[in-house]
């Protein structure tokens, strides 16, 4: 049987902008993204912690160094600048799998910058 299962998430991290007049989804810094072991075009769920909303889009990245996260299109309607968000990604495992599996989970401090 395969579960649904926590594969990685952006803990904490902050919203530099928004971007209403964009087509869609999340822009990202490429060096949050490799480390969250995300993916260009992943589903994507982002929690608020601000405003307790949730939604899904779907990543594009950003130069590595820029420590962006821009909510695009609709989604910049979900959230401020300053806002704190929670970007989690899932993966389906069998459940011999999903006993050993461990998510990656990257915190960052106030500005983007990884710290663990």
């Amino acid at each position: 049987m395969l579960t649904i299962a926590l594969k990685s998430k952006l803990h904490r991290v902050r919203v530099t902008e928004t971007n209403l007049n964009y087509e869609g989804s999340i822009t990202i810094d490429e060096d949050l993204i490799n480390a969250a072991d995300m993916q260009p075009n992943e589903l994507v769920k982002v929690a608020n912690l601000n405003n307790g909303g949730r939604f899904e889009t779907y990543v594009m990245k950003d130069e590595p160094g820029s420590k962006t996260v821009c909510l695009n299109g609709g989604a910049a309607r979900l959230a401020y600048v300053g806002d704190i968000l929670i970007i989690f990604t899932y993966c389906l495992l069998e459940t011999d799998e999903l006993k050993r599996h461990k998510p990656t989970i990257v915190y960052v401090d106030e500005n983007n910058q990884i710290i663990k």
